[in-house]
């Protein structure tokens, strides 16, 4: 074989298993996407008390924040704790099956314990801080979840982002069309990813 081809096989070789490196990492991305949004038991699980959030956030237009108080200020938006939730409920609902349960907890000394809808991988490193204080509405990614009586992973078949298209960086302009966002929530994913 000619001397001076051999650095140029070398270096197509090279960038042919980078290509096929990528190829399996969106594969990988793809194929997680679906496992995940397609699965009702991982997309929508059940809940120990069948909490709505139709009935407070749709309903009762209760903004996402007032619940999700870590939100702005922390990577992880967290759960309510039963006193948030006893804020309302010792005057409103009270003989609801579903408050007395709330109240049982409450009156146990026991957190709720909730199962995790939005739980992504170990390797990605996500926070809601920045994307709270960016103006993006939870909608965004969360889809309408003022709609859901059983919150759900978002599907992937929305106008926002997906698992997928957060981890490969591959959108640039989120549209905001299906999203339940506003106009003024369109933002780039660069801002995101430094």
């Amino acid at each position: 074989m000619n001397v001076s081809i051999q650095p140029a096989l070398k270096s197509l070789r090279t960038a042919a298993l980078i290509a096929l490196f990528a190829l399996i990492g969106i594969c990988f991305g793809y194929f997680f996407n679906f496992l995940v949004t397609d699965n009702p038991q991982v997309s929508a699980p059940e809940q120990p008390i069948a909490f709505s959030h139709k009935i407070h956030a749709g309903d009762n237009d209760i903004p996402c924040q007032y619940c999700h108080t870590e939100a702005r200020r922390s990577p992880s938006a967290g759960v309510p704790s039963v006193s948030k939730c006893m804020g309302c409920h010792t005057e409103v609902a009270t003989e609801s099956p579903l408050i007395r349960q709330v109240t049982e907890y409450w009156e146990n000394k026991e957190p709720i314990p909730w199962i995790k809808v939005h739980d992504l991988p170990d390797f990605v490193h996500f926070t809601h801080k920045r994307h709270v204080q960016a103006g993006v509405a939870c909608q965004t990614c969360h889809g309408p979840v003022e709609t859901m009586d059983r919150v759900a992973v978002h599907s992937r078949n929305n106008d926002g982002p997906t698992l997928f298209a957060s981890t490969t960086g591959q959108i640039t302009n989120l549209e905001a069309s299906n999203s339940g966002a506003t106009q003024n929530d369109h933002w780039e994913m660069g801002l995101c990813l430094n």
